[in-house]
């Protein structure tokens, strides 16, 4: 599989993720969905590019949500 469609793949596993779970942290997400750092990084900015999501820092920790 090439990368850019494994980034999508990724993308679709974060949205659908958000959707079932609402509001959660990044790493929570990351641990949950198993995913790499980087694809988890990488999904979150094209679902904020897209106006997707909502991103917030709450103390420690960062926090997710669709929008």
């Amino acid at each position: 599989m090439r990368l850019q469609e494994s980034i999508i793949e990724a993308v679709g596993q974060v949205y659908n993720y958000l959707s079932e779970n609402g509001e959660v942290t990044t790493k929570k997400m990351q641990k949950d969905l198993d995913l790499d750092a980087n694809f988890t990084g990488m999904s979150l900015g094209w679902l904020a590019r897209e106006d997707k999501i909502q991103i917030e820092r709450k103390g420690a920790y960062t926090k997710v949500s669709l929008i």
